[in-house]
């Protein structure tokens, strides 16, 4: 028997709760659909959600994390990141190897996080 997931919560650590809200808030848009005190958590798509938490300060930042943001406009989402305050990493590019058109940022506490579009035909969402 199958099991289903109703969401997906992708969880980072900041330090500066106030300036996070902002940030992914007001600046990236996002919907808060929850205060815990220490954690925020924002709607992305439907179904998916970032929670922004405070409450573990030794993860700040962590290495080797990676949230993904999908969108058709990352021409659109650059200009707005950059506009929210975000620091790029890498440049809008093309990958032939994955298929995609990207950039790479990180937000306030160095949160690194990519916004693309897969051009890839094989690349099946789920229907809105």
């Amino acid at each position: 028997m199958a099991m289903t997931v109703n969401d997906q919560i992708t969880f980072i650590y900041v330090g500066d709760l106030a300036r996070s809200a902002a940030f992914y808030g007001e600046g990236l848009g996002f919907e808060q659909v929850l205060d815990q005190g220490s954690c925020l958590i924002y709607r992305v798509t439907p179904t998916s959600f970032l929670g922004v938490c405070s409450s573990r300060p030794e993860k700040i930042g962590l290495a080797g994390a990676l949230v993904t943001f999908v969108t058709d406009d990352v021409d659109g989402w650059h200009a707005r990141v950059v506009q929210a305050g975000a620091t790029i990493v890498r440049e809008l590019m093309h990958s032939e190897e994955y298929q995609i058109y990207n950039f790479f940022a990180e937000d306030p506490d160095g949160n690194r996080f990519e916004v693309q579009r897969f051009d890839d035909p094989g690349w099946k969402v789920a229907d809105a």
